[in-house]
């Protein structure tokens, strides 16, 4: 249950500093079930930014910061062929993705993110959003959290401002850390380094407060690496659609991987999403 201090009564929330709850700060020491203690830690905070019952009110944030909690794990379109972009989402949520990202490199990526709002069991998102300006489009679009491959304070502020979940990309330790200052809710690690799943161990080791959303280089068969290592949770881009079936209209190939991706995950994600899980058993 949450303290009053932490309530959504009339303000935005302000999540907690997890750096002093979290420890592990010795990289010397890291194995990988300090890993996966500090995804748990990360997962049970973010489902327990939604208030149950009593009269609070649950903001967006929070809701998306829980869903992600619970998912693990995104889809994520980037595609230039226009005929493909709707058929191509559709397989991967016929195939079990709950949370998407359009890229607004996409054609008519802000007339899908309208379109797929619609749908109240996802949660949807904007990607390569790189200025204010995309920000407050995607945002009247509906978007639900916004997704950049660099990390630009002003575009945090305005998600900080209106509710909005905000992943930066980030490569380097310095700039995880300073998005993390700025507001960021997660960092995306763009571009992922040929040692992925280590580096993320080796970032995690002295700052484990940070929640870090790998994307590129994620495939099925390396998901549990990059869970074990400690990632917060993880996105699905080229590997999920892949692009020689994205231009033969492959759509049954898209969503029979996305049913994969999704049991990969939900095998190697120490949340699993469930509150009888260890996981969540542990955050109470």
């Amino acid at each position: 249950s949450m303290k009053a201090s932490e309530s959504f009564h009339g303000q935005e929330p302000t999540l907690p500093d997890w750096s002093g709850a979290m420890g592990y700060a010795d990289g010397s020491r890291w194995t990988e079930q300090n890993a996966r203690s500090v995804a748990a830690r990360s997962y049970a905070r973010c489902r327990h930014q939604v208030p149950q019952g009593g009269n609070h009110v649950t903001t967006n944030r929070a809701a998306v910061l829980a869903a992600l909690a619970h998912h693990r794990c995104s889809a994520i379109l980037r595609t230039e062929n226009a005929r493909a972009v709707r058929p191509a989402l559709d397989a991967a949520i016929d195939g079990g993705f709950r949370v998407v990202e359009v890229t607004m490199t996409t054609p008519d990526c802000l007339q899908h993110v309208e379109a797929l709002c619609k749908n109240k069991e996802l949660t949807v998102g904007a990607g390569t959003v790189l200025t204010v300006e995309q920000a407050k489009q995607a945002r009247i679009a509906g978007a639900k959290f916004m997704v950049s491959p660099v990390c630009d304070p002003q575009v945090i502020a305005f998600c900080r401002q209106h509710d909005i979940v905000s992943i930066p990309g980030t490569y380097t330790p310095t700039e995880m850390l300073q998005a993390h200052r700025s507001g960021a809710d997660l960092v995306k690690l763009f571009p992922a380094p040929a040692n992925g799943p280590a580096f993320v161990k080796a970032v995690l080791g002295p700052m484990p407060f940070l929640r870090i959303f790998p994307t590129s280089g994620v495939t099925e068969d390396n998901v549990a690496q990059w869970f074990a290592a400690g990632s917060f949770g993880v996105g699905f881009v080229a590997s999920l659609f892949d692009p020689i079936d994205i231009e033969n209209g492959n759509f049954a190939a898209i969503q029979k991987r996305a049913q994969r991706m999704i049991e990969a995950v939900r095998r190697a994600a120490p949340a699993g999403g469930s509150e009888t899980t260890p996981l969540a058993a542990a955050a109470r």
